[in-house]
């Protein structure tokens, strides 16, 4: 399946390209440059690959949760993209791209991912490693370093995000652990976002949004949307 993912929420800024069975990526950590770099990438993965847009089946793109404004400009241009190929667009869970990559790599059964929210909070979810996919095992939620730190279990095995180094408390309830992955990369959210797609679990362009846990931030809304 030909996929494009994005994503654009926390400080590292990536696209993959699925195309022919092939996959393209660029990958760069570059706090506050999202908007700068975001299409430069995407041009490149599409013509290192000699891809079109219309020759896509999907879109996909890092949901959330992460910063306000990187989770933005992720849901503006996908939508820009989808609207103009008519594409459906899969919206990806940047903590479970993260125990995806975790999965991938380390092939461990839990993983638990803690990405810093700031405020004295974490964005904080389990996983589970179903036949090699990350499946989530309880909500995502924003949650103080010690109200994460009960539920995480013995059984996690794998660790990802900047809430562990953010937040010591956090980590010591947690014992001796390795966190592999700080931040969300779009190549590991191509087999979610298939995975998505196949169980028609898309949207159209018009109805892309982000998540952010925190209910009350609101956003800005964008073109075309009530």
């Amino acid at each position: 399946m030909n996929i494009l993912a994005i994503d654009t929420a926390t400080e590292a800024c990536s696209v993959a390209l699925q195309f022919n069975n092939r996959i393209y990526t660029r990958y760069e950590v570059c706090p506050q440059q999202h908007s700068q770099k975001i299409l430069i990438m995407i041009e490149e993965v599409m013509n290192e690959a000699g891809a079109t847009l219309n020759e896509l089946q999907v879109l996909g793109f890092g949901r959330g949760p992460g910063s306000f404004t990187g989770v933005r400009i992720a849901t503006g241009i996908i939508q820009g993209l989808a609207l103009g190929a008519g594409l459906p667009v899969v919206g990806v869970s940047t903590l479970q791209a993260m125990a995806q990559q975790v999965i991938a790599s380390q092939a461990v059964e839990n993983v638990a991912v803690a990405i810093d929210a700031r405020m004295g909070e974490v964005y904080f979810a389990r996983f589970q490693n179903k036949q090699g996919l990350a499946v989530t095992d309880g909500d995502e939620q924003v949650l103080s370093p010690v109200q994460a730190a009960t539920l995480t279990t013995a059984s996690d095995t794998g660790f990802a995000g900047t809430g562990w180094q953010a937040y010591p408390e956090l980590a010591a309830a947690a014992g001796n652990i390795n966190v592999s992955v700080s931040y969300p990369y779009a190549r590991h959210m191509l087999p979610l976002a298939e995975q998505a797609f196949l169980r028609n679990e898309f949207t159209s362009a018009e109805s892309v949004s982000p998540v952010y846990l925190r209910d009350t931030v609101t956003w800005k809304k964008l073109p075309g949307r009530e």
